[in-house]
């Protein structure tokens, strides 16, 4: 009982020598020992796992900006760009609802592999592949009806007509996204995590070469414009579906892929339970995206130069999250494998193992924004004007980036736990009723401006990430009993 009361300590806390002897008597010391011993081990462990998780989200996050650097080079740049980053940001607006529905399968494969239930795992990517598929039509009917919706809004024709063509283009990769999203969390909950890397990276040089040819017209094909860069991406996410699922054939070949004979059926009793888990965890992204979406409205009624530091902020900010965000993939898979065998001391150490390498990276990339902020801002823009902004902006970024790792990893880990509503729960209270309202006030009425929605958007992380903290500590971690089922024990 002592034992494990010990290593459900958070490890950022870590209890002296002298508090470990008085709880654990003589043999404290050697208690303290073992403690550190296996918390090192475990660390090592989720790094081996992270890190390869972590290049494969800045490789998502890069293709983005292969993309507007690309159509940044057509005659009527502000356009391209404008027009290519919000067809981006609605068609991702939907899709990555969409595919938060699939992570659900976090939890189920990472304990179906823990408890060595290779069936039940396959069983769920199997059901997981039926879920992409059953969404593929919800995602482009829901994509194809935005054009319409800007012009309704009042946004220009002349950034709306390029857009729909883009968006048609971005369209038709809706299945082969929602695949890679499904095989992904397969892959990864069962240790296969180098090849999602390497599906990221080089599905960035063909996407970059499908550029080149599509955009301005190359090797015989017509210059399409912003379109061809839709249509690149598209290519760039079947090249991603079809690495992933040939990285699944090897695997899989290796264990005996007979015993996939009787997986291929739809279970809609698995379908319910992924649902359950993905739906507030799906919900939990957009909450959390919304937010910083609906602070670069308000940004965008201040004026230009506001925007402007906000951008590079914002921009800095989510650079440095691809980090405890790929930490928080590897935290919902390690804590569910401790978990499907049965080692809850062990599900404990896999999350606070993560949520320091998490804060330890966050910590340091604040720092970083504290110590070289007008430098930083002097990357993205040379008016001085942007640069003050800009720079003031990533201070406020820098006070909110432990609390931004904290609440990201912490998310992961209870995610493995089979807890996605209280993450969904702390972003809708701490965003959406305090940090926002709280920034639109700082902003307008007390004439704040950008200052006073980034001031908001940081109480808000500075709540989440304390609270989704303790709901992990106070976690009652559960035992996994197969079949998708999960029994509380204390």
């Amino acid at each position: 009982m002592f034992d494990i009361q010990i290593l459900s300590l958070p490890v950022g806390w870590f209890v002296s020598a002298r508090a470990v002897s008085i709880v654990t008597g003589r043999g404290g010391m050697k208690s303290e020992s073992t403690f550190f011993a296996a918390m090192r081990a475990d660390v090592r462990l989720t790094l081996r796992l992270a890190l390869p998780l972590v290049f494969a989200e800045i490789g998502w996050m890069s293709m983005g900006i292969v993309d507007t650097i690309m159509v940044g080079r057509l005659p009527n740049s502000a356009v391209a760009i404008g027009a290519t980053g919000l067809g981006q940001s609605l068609y991702h607006g939907v899709a990555i609802f969409c595919g938060g529905l699939l992570l659900g399968l976090d939890t189920f494969v990472a304990q179906a592999f823990g408890r060595e239930d290779l069936d039940d795992a396959r069983h769920s990517l199997v059901n997981g592949l039926f879920l992409a598929l059953a969404l593929t039509p919800v995602v482009m009917v829901a994509v194809s009806f935005w054009p319409s919706l800007m012009q309704r809004f009042g946004i220009s024709v002349e950034l709306v007509q390029p857009m729909r063509p883009f968006l048609r283009a971005l369209n038709w990769g809706s299945l082969p996204l929602l695949s890679y999203f499904a095989l992904r969390r397969y892959l990864q909950a069962v240790n296969v995590a180098h090849p999602i890397m390497f599906a990221l990276i080089s599905a960035n040089l063909v996407n970059a070469f499908g550029d080149w040819v599509l955009i301005y017209g190359h090797l015989g094909f017509p210059a399409m414009g912003i379109t061809g860069s839709g249509w690149s991406t598209c290519f760039a996410r079947v090249y991603m579906a079809l690495v992933l699922a040939i990285t699944l054939l090897w695997v899989e070949s290796k264990r005996g892929l007979s015993r996939w004979a009787g997986m291929v059926r739809l279970d809609l009793h698995r379908l319910a339970a992924l649902l359950r888990l993905g739906a507030p965890a799906a919900t939990q992204i957009c909450l959390e995206i919304g937010a910083f979406s609906a602070a670069t409205a308000v940004c965008a009624k201040l004026g230009p130069v506001p925007l402007s530091g906000h951008e590079i902020a914002l921009n800095c900010a989510a650079f440095t999250y691809m980090v405890p965000l790929g930490v928080s993939s590897a935290a919902a898979v390690r804590v569910g494998q401790q978990i499907g065998r049965g080692d809850v001391a062990g599900a404990r150490r896999a999350g606070w193992s993560a949520i320091v390498i998490g804060a330890a990276f966050m910590t340091c990339a604040g720092l970083l924004f504290v110590s070289l902020p007008r430098l930083i801002a002097r990357l993205f823009s040379p008016d001085p004007t942007v640069i003050r902004v800009g720079a003031t902006l990533l201070l406020v970024a820098a006070a909110f980036q432990l609390f931004d790792g904290m609440q990201t990893v912490a998310t992961g880990a209870l995610r493995g736990a089979g807890d996605t509503r209280t993450p969904m729960l702390a972003n809708l209270v701490a965003y959406w009723l305090i940090g926002l309202p709280l920034g639109y006030l700082l902003a307008f009425p007390m004439g704040w401006g950008a200052l006073g929605i980034w001031i908001g958007l940081c109480l808000g992380l500075m709540i989440i990430g304390p609270v989704l903290l303790a709901a992990w500590h106070g976690k009652v971690l559960p035992v996994s009993t197969g079949g998708g089922e999960l029994t509380d024990v204390a």
